[in-house]
């Protein structure tokens, strides 16, 4: 059996900690050394790294970290039961909020990380 976990770079590990717990429900399980802490929501364990801006996440590339808004096709799913209650949190702890949609299947909105991850919060 193969168990998923995800990783999220951070430049601040005690505000992504306060961010993913308090916004986003994450429970933090532990700490793993001064620079890691692992949290979970009831199916996925999140592992936050913190990493200098400016360090490389390659070594054979020329790829820099940055923390500024960017985007990928692979992101995070919030499945809630209140878009609006987390979309509320999410913007009272520094994330953003860009937009959303709605439709006979529920409500999906688009978020950000303060460190310029998106993810989507989403109707359960």
């Amino acid at each position: 059996m193969i168990k998923i976990s995800v990783s999220i770079d951070v430049s601040n590990l005690q505000q992504a900690e306060t961010f993913y717990i308090e916004a986003l429900g994450c429970k933090k399980l532990r700490d793993q050394g001064s620079d890691m802490s692992v949290l979970s929501t009831e199916n996925c364990d999140i592992y936050l790294q913190e990493k200098e801006t400016g360090s490389k996440p390659l070594s054979s590339r020329e790829v820099i970290r940055e923390y500024k808004r960017h985007w990928t096709p692979v992101h995070l799913d919030f499945l809630t039961e209140s878009v609006d209650e987390v979309v509320e949190k999410i913007l009272q702890l520094g994330g953003l909020h860009e937009g959303g949609d709605s439709g006979d299947w529920g409500s999906i909105a688009y978020c950000a990380d303060p460190f310029g991850n998106g993810f989507c919060v989403i109707n359960e």
